[in-house]
This record gives C-alpha cells, sequence and structure tokens, in this order.
C-alpha cells in the first residue's frame, strides 16, 4: 500500500517541501533534458499521486480547486514536473469521463494501492495510429504517436488511435506501459519543458483488449464527457500562470539581493529605487495579478460541475468553456510578455545561462503552442458579441 495524505494542508506541506528541493536543481536540469527520475520518484514517494482519488477508493478526496493549487505550488519551481505532475492527474479525470463506472473505479483503486504514475498517450492532432478490430473483439494498435508526455518511466497509459483506417472513429484505452509492442523514445528536445519526456511512443502490433477501451460513455458523447477539454485547458492555465509567477518572483529576489544595478544615467540609490524598474515591476504587477483573477476564478467553479457529472447540462458546460477560455488567452498573453520583459528590470548581466532566467519564456513559449489561444479568443468573441457556446471538441 502507498502511502495515502490525510488531507489537503499536508498535501500543500508536502508540495511546498517538493517544490522547494525542484528549485535548487531546476536549472541544471533543465540545460540536461531528459527524464526528471529522481524527482519522479520523489513524487511517488510523497503520496501525491493518489491525492485527487477519492478516500473509499484509497486516495485522499482531493478536490480540483485544491489540485490546481498544488500543481501551481510545483510548477512555480518546475514546470516541466508540474506538467508532469498535472498530466498524471488529467488521465485520472481521462479513464472517469469516458470510463464505465467500473473501469474508473477500478483504475483509480489500483492506482492508489499500487502508486501508479499515469503518462499521455492521447494526442488527438495527429491521428497517425490505427486500431483494426480482431475477430475476438480485441484491437490491434500500430502507428507512431507524438507528444507522449510523461510516457516514460510511467505505469499506465491513456492512448488513442482511429478504429479501422476507413471508419475514423476515435478510440481510447487505459492500458500498462510496459504492454508488448509500445517503444517510448528519447527523441524530445525541445527548447522548453525540457524533463516533460514529450517525444514519441511506437506501437507496434500492440494488443489492447476490448475490456480496456474506454467506451461507455466514451469521447465528445455527453456534456460531461467533453468536459475533459476543459480539464486540460484549465491545467495549462495554472500552468502558465505559474510559470509566470515563478518568473516575477525569481525577479523580484534577483533584485532585492541587488544583483541589479541602476542604469548609469539613474539618479537612484539603487536598482530597487529606480523609477523605470518599479514602473516595469509595477505593471506586470497589475497583470499578473489579472490573469490570477481569471484563473482563480475559474478554478473556483469546477468542482461544482464536476459533481454534476452525467447530469451536467450542455449549457453548463459551454458557459465553463468560456470561463475557462478567459483565465487560459490572459495567462497566455501575460506570460509571454512577462517572461520577456524581465529581462528589461534584470539587466543584461542576467542573461548568463548559469541563471536560467530564460528558462521561463522557453518553458512557457514551448506549452503555450499546444492549441492556439487565436481559436479560443474567436470563441470569446463570438460568446460576446453572438452569445454563442463554444463547439466542444478535444481542445474546446
Amino acid at each position: 500500500m502507498s502511502k495515502v495524505l490525510s488531507s489537503y494542508e499536508e498535501a500543500f506541506k508536502v508540495a511546498k517541501e517538493l517544490s522547494v528541493d525542484f528549485a535548487k536543481t531546476a536549472v541544471e536540469r533543465d540545460r540536461k533534458g531528459g527524464t526528471p527520475k529522481k524527482e519522479r520518484d520523489a513524487i511517488r514517494q510523497s503520496g501525491l499521486l493518489s491525492f485527487f482519488i477519492a478516500k473509499e477508493l484509497g486516495g485522499t478526496g482531493g478536490t480540483w480547486e485544491q489540485l490546481l493549487t498544488i500543481i501551481g505550488e510545483i510548477s512555480q519551481a518546475d514546470s516541466s514536473l508540474g506538467h508532469l505532475y498535472a498530466f498524471h492527474n488529467y488521465q485520472l479525470a481521462t479513464v472517469r469521463l469516458y470510463g464505465s463506472k467500473e473501469q474508473w473505479t477500478t483504475l483509480h483503486k489500483n492506482t492508489a494501492e499500487n502508486n501508479w504514475f499515469w503518462g499521455n498517450a492521447l494526442n488527438q492532432i495527429r491521428k497517425d495510429v490505427v486500431a483494426v478490430k480482431k475477430d475476438n473483439g480485441n484491437y490491434e494498435w500500430n502507428g507512431i504517436k507524438n507528444f507522449a508526455t510523461g510516457a516514460k518511466d510511467s505505469d499506465y497509459l491513456t492512448i488513442t488511435g482511429s478504429k479501422d483506417s476507413l471508419e475514423g472513429k476515435t478510440l481510447v484505452a487505459a492500458i500498462p506501459t510496459n504492454r508488448a509492442g509500445i517503444i517510448i523514445n528519447d527523441d524530445w528536445d525541445n527548447i522548453g519543458q525540457r524533463q516533460t519526456d514529450s517525444g514519441t511512443l511506437v506501437f507496434k502490433n500492440v494488443t489492447v483488449n476490448k475490456s480496456e477501451i474506454l467506451s461507455n460513455p466514451g469521447p465528445l458523447s455527453t456534456p460531461f464527457s467533453t468536459a475533459r477539454a476543459l480539464v486540460g485547458q484549465l491545467i495549462f492555465a495554472n500552468l502558465f500562470l505559474s510559470i509566470a509567477q515563478g518568473a516575477y518572483k525569481a525577479t523580484i529576489e534577483h533584485v532585492r539581493k541587488k544583483e541589479t544595478k541602476p542604469w548609469l544615467a539613474s539618479s537612484a540609490p539603487s536598482a530597487q529605487k529606480d523609477p523605470f524598474i518599479l514602473r516595469h515591476i509595477g505593471e506586470l504587477w497589475v497583470k499578473l495579478e489579472g490573469a490570477k483573477l481569471l484563473t482563480l476564478k475559474a478554478n473556483s467553479q469546477i468542482d461544482p460541475l464536476w459533481q454534476k457529472a452525467e447530469n451536467l447540462s450542455e449549457k453548463e458546460r459551454g458557459e465553463f468553456a468560456i470561463t475557462v477560455a478567459a483565465a487560459r488567452v490572459a495567462a497566455t498573453q501575460v506570460g509571454l510578455e512577462l517572461t520577456s520583459r524581465i529581462f528589461e528590470v534584470l539587466g543584461s548581466r542576467a542573461t548568463t545561462s548559469a541563471l536560467g532566467f530564460d528558462r521561463f519564456w522557453r518553458n512557457l513559449r514551448t506549452q503555450t503552442l499546444h492549441d492556439p489561444i487565436d481559436y479560443k479568443i474567436y470563441a470569446l468573441g463570438d460568446f460576446a458579441l453572438n452569445g454563442a457556446l463554444p463547439t466542444p471538441t478535444f481542445y474546446s
């Protein structure tokens, strides 16, 4: 039996302690890339993997709002690790939304008992995995899946493929990562989120049992099942906000330590009193607070909707989609501006790679391209002008 945290307060304390440790090596590990095995094992040993699982199934029974706070705490220190932990919970949500009660309760219970760390192979942009049905009702999966975040060093995966290439129907399943025929490549070498192992995963004659297919209700079949996209978008909003908060906090600390000097034309006795530095700090604070309030608003709404479960209406789902989209857009735009503008405060000396201030922008720029905010802004405009609610997809 794995460690079980008794309360949110205990879980947040554990997350805080982890974040302090993760921050110490974040710059070095960012340069190195690859799998953060030591840090993933620390999360395994912490008890946080079962925080979101119901108490009756062996978990802590934490809420979404609490979980997002924990994700944010870890992400401020290291957004790659926050991303991996967030996506673990994202997959637990996926099996709840797409699977039958027997499927998701069993998977949640087994996760708590065995301390499973979940990974993702559910990217829907590239439908290049084909699932062919066999005579016994099982499927054989073949193809390559891109952006398989956290698949390496995971215990279980959610996977997706197109059913019988001519039909094109999307299938989602949950299977052990060590299933014969699954090959996880070490080919993630992007500019940011460098320790998320978001490279490619190959399916080579992989057997997926019919009992492992999440088809009741399945993807995009009910208002509640379509909420998976909103869970993901809300996770991203919190992740992006946390990166910006981490960058802002690091900037403040750097200036307070007198590592930043006032410009030679300045009459200020220190950088802390330089009028232009104060202007940048103040403007960024206002923008960051705005994004924070929009994100907290969305966070406060998810639990009541989640509890409605199958009783969730299309209208309730659509209105929440608007709230989440607003948070996602704000966190993206403010975050990208802030992680660039901090150098106006920090000065040229802070561009040294030893300090790693560039990682905040690189991490944010990499992950904000997950799906374009242009379409979120379009949806917000359509709602504001025409009262139209977003059409449910895997990304909206």
